[in-house]
């Protein structure tokens, strides 16, 4: 009874740890404040490329792991303005820390509608490590598992479509495990949001969850 009711009490904090963020809702001020002057206020490596910087620049933009395009898709609601304005649930969903990432702009305007795929070894990869095939991409192998982490969690905690396979979410998230990086900004984003993606403190948890 002992063992079972640690199972349980185990359950209840993964669970809480999936609940959707209900913290931010403005997804301009997210982007334009919070996410460059709190969670990259230090600098750091854009996401895919892994390039530094020092700070917000009208070269780098903020992506999403979750492409927003497939979260308007999902829920109906319009345009980006209209969304916006329309829907309580698309600002959560935009203002959410765990999908931003600082990406070079002319990388992000490649890669904001597509989905991803492992693809062919034959698809050659530009400089950043991306191989690109019709709408699927495929991502460098250093950040394979956080695409995986990333989409896992949209999908848990906002009941979003998949935009992969299950089985490449988890090959990646096997091959490429959470590194110190990614896991203390896990811990800044659940500081700030209050909210934790369990994908990344628990991987394990991918496997068979999606």
């Amino acid at each position: 009874m002992k063992a079972r009711a640690i199972l349980m009490t185990v359950a209840l904090v993964l669970s809480s740890q999936a609940s959707s963020q209900t913290t931010l809702s403005d997804p301009d001020q997210v982007a334009n404040d919070i996410f460059w002057n709190r969670l990259y206020q230090d600098g750091g490596k854009t996401f895919f490329c892994q390039e530094p910087f020092n700070g917000k620049s009208f070269l780098l933009s903020v992506g999403y792991i979750y492409p927003l395009s497939h979260v308007r898709n999902a829920l109906h609601c319009g345009s980006p303005t209209q969304c916006e304005r329309e829907s309580d649930a698309y600002r959560y969903i935009a203002s959410d820390l765990h999908n931003m990432i600082p990406v070079e702009t002319q990388v992000e305007m490649r890669r904001r509608n597509a989905k991803y795929a492992q693809l062919d070894e034959r698809v050659s990869a530009n400089e950043c490590g991306i191989r690109e095939s019709l709408q699927n991409i495929e991502p460098p192998d250093a950040v394979k598992g956080d695409v995986a982490r990333g989409v896992a969690y949209m999908v848990q905690t906002y009941d979003l479509p998949l935009i992969a396979s299950p089985q490449v979410l988890a090959s990646w998230n096997e091959s490429d495990p959470p590194d110190d990086q990614e896991l203390a900004r896990n811990r800044r984003i659940s500081e700030i949001q209050g909210s934790d993606n369990p994908f990344i403190s628990h991987p394990e948890r991918l496997d068979g969850n999606i």
